[in-house]
């Protein structure tokens, strides 16, 4: 593979770990490869109405030798491709919606276990209340857009 462990592949996804350990959510069965029925799946499972004709324009965009498949090294140069003309902006905002669930434009403790459980990552409301602490710049127990642009570049 031509990603070395040690680059960043984007601002959202710090290291290689976390691209594969994102690629493994996606791959629902393991075989090393994402299909469109698995990227329906998963952006279903986050709250996204994304239609069919949308997954497969994400899937013609991401899967660059066309063998009908994503597989890591696709996923990786997709996660790490970020020269588009609003800097990842539009991606970031889709990203903040998917976890807004009331769409206030504030992410709540409640609201960041729902999503993290649908994605199997097994964690308290407790637990929750802390990320979200950790973020919460202005105090006000809620990660609103910009702290979470802030959280997402690393700053």
């Amino acid at each position: 593979m031509a990603t070395n462990e040690g680059t960043k592949p984007s601002a959202y996804l710090k290291d290689m770990d976390q691209v594969k350990k994102v690629f493994s959510r996606f791959d629902a069965n393991g075989d090393g490869m994402i299909s469109g029925d698995e990227l329906s799946g998963v952006l279903k499972d986050l709250g996204s109405d994304t239609s069919p004709e949308e997954v497969a324009r994400m899937m013609d965009e991401i899967d660059t030798d066309k063998d009908g498949y994503i597989n890591l090294e696709e996923f990786a140069d997709f996660c790490k491709n970020d020269d588009s003309v609003d800097g990842g902006a539009k991606e970031l905002k889709e990203a903040f919606d998917l976890y807004d669930q009331d769409h206030n434009g504030r992410i709540s403790a409640t609201e960041l276990h729902q999503i993290l459980n649908r994605l199997g990552q097994n964690c308290t409301i407790q637990d929750c209340t802390r990320m979200i602490t950790s973020i919460d710049a202005d105090g006000d127990g809620y990660v609103c857009f910009e702290e979470f642009k802030k959280m997402m570049s690393n700053q």
